[in-house]
C-alpha cells in the first residue's frame, strides 16, 4: 500500500517527452544535451547540483569503485557521480517512469556503460553482499518507515570500510508539518525521523557514524537565491523541477520554505561507515 502510495505520487505519465521538450527549448538536441543541462531537473533535492558536489566529495568515491545510489530517482546523482569520479553506478527507485526515463537520460549523455538504473526497494535491495564499495541517498528516507531495516540492508550490501552518505530532509520538531511537499502529498506519504533516529539506525546495523551537517542556512540561502532568479525571468525555465512536481509545484516549495524557515525541518548530511 504504502509503495503504491510512493509510486503514484512520483509518476508523471509523460516524463521523457516533457523533458524531451525541454531540452529543444534550450536550443538542443538529445544528441548534443550535456549533463549540466540536465542539472536543474535531475537533481530532485534542495541545493541541486551544487548540494550534490559538497556531498558527494565527503565520500572519497574513486574511479575503481562501484556505487549504489538507493532511491535514485531519474539518476541525476548517479550521472554526476559516474561523470565527475568515473565510478560504475547501480541505482534503484520505487517509481518504474523515473527509472527508465533515467535510463534514457543516460543513454543521452552516454554514460550508461558505467550508470545501470532498476525498480528496486531500498529495503530489500536485490543484491549480493558486500557488492558495493560506496553508498549514497538523497531525500529519498522521507519515503521509507523502517529506517532499520534499510540501514540494515545498506550495510549487507556494503564491503566492509565502505562509506554510505544520506541527504535527507529530516525532523527538526514536533509541529505539524504543512502539505503538500515535494516528497508527499500529505501525512500518510511522509516518513520523517530525526537525525538520532537515523544515527540510531545506522549504529544499530553496524555503521559508525564519521560526521554530521544540518545544512539548513544553505537551504535557506538557496531558497533565497531561487526566488530571485524567478523574480527575473518571464516564467518557468525549460527544465526545472517544476516537471517534476507537476501544477502544485509552487504551493510545494512555499510550503517546504515555510516549513524549513521554522525550524520544523532542515536538509542534513549524514556520512557513515561499516
Amino acid at each position: 500500500m504504502y509503495k503504491n502510495l510512493v509510486e503514484s505520487h512520483y509518476t508523471h505519465g509523460e516524463l521523457l517527452n516533457t523533458i524531451r521538450n525541454g531540452i529543444s527549448k534550450l536550443g538542443k538536441t538529445t544528441a548534443d544535451v550535456t549533463i549540466d543541462d540536465l542539472g536543474p531537473v535531475d537533481e530532485f533535492h534542495i541545493g541541486g547540483r551544487v548540494a550534490t558536489g559538497h556531498f558527494l566529495d565527503q565520500l572519497d568515491i574513486d574511479a575503481n569503485h562501484h556505487i549504489l545510489d538507493a532511491g535514485c530517482g531519474l539518476g541525476g546523482a548517479s550521472r554526476f557521480a559516474a561523470y565527475t569520479y568515473g565510478c560504475r553506478v547501480t541505482g534503484i527507485d520505487l517509481t518504474q517512469e523515473y527509472v527508465q526515463t533515467g535510463n534514457e537520460l543516460s543513454r543521452w549523455l552516454k554514460l550508461d556503460d558505467r550508470i545501470t538504473l532498476e525498480v528496486s526497494n531500498a529495503t530489500a535491495p536485490p543484491f549480493s553482499e558486500q557488492t558495493f564499495d560506496r553508498a549514497f541517498m538523497l531525500h529519498v528516507g522521507m519515503n521509507i518507515t523502517d529506517k532499520q531495516t534499510l540501514a540494515m540492508e545498506l550495510y549487507r550490501v556494503l564491503k566492509p570500510g565502505a562509506k554510505i552518505g544520506i541527504y535527507d530532509i529530516m525532523r527538526m520538531s514536533d509541529e505539524d508539518i504543512t502539505f503538500p511537499v515535494p516528497w508527499a502529498p500529505h501525512a500518510e506519504g511522509s516518513s520523517l525521523s530525526t537525525v538520532d533516529e537515523y544515527k540510531a539506525a545506522l549504529q544499530s546495523a553496524g555503521f559508525s557514524v564519521i560526521s554530521e551537517q544540518n545544512r539548513r542556512e544553505f537551504a535557506v540561502e538557496f531558497f533565497a537565491q531561487l526566488k530571485a532568479t524567478s523574480q527575473k525571468a518571464s516564467g518557468p525555465p525549460p527544465l526545472g523541477l517544476h516537471l517534476l512536481m507537476g501544477p502544485t509545484a509552487p504551493e510545494k516549495i512555499k510550503n517546504m520554505i515555510d516549513n524549513i524557515a521554522r525550524n520544523i525541518i532542515a536538509p542534513v548530511e549524514v556520512i557513515a561507515q561499516k
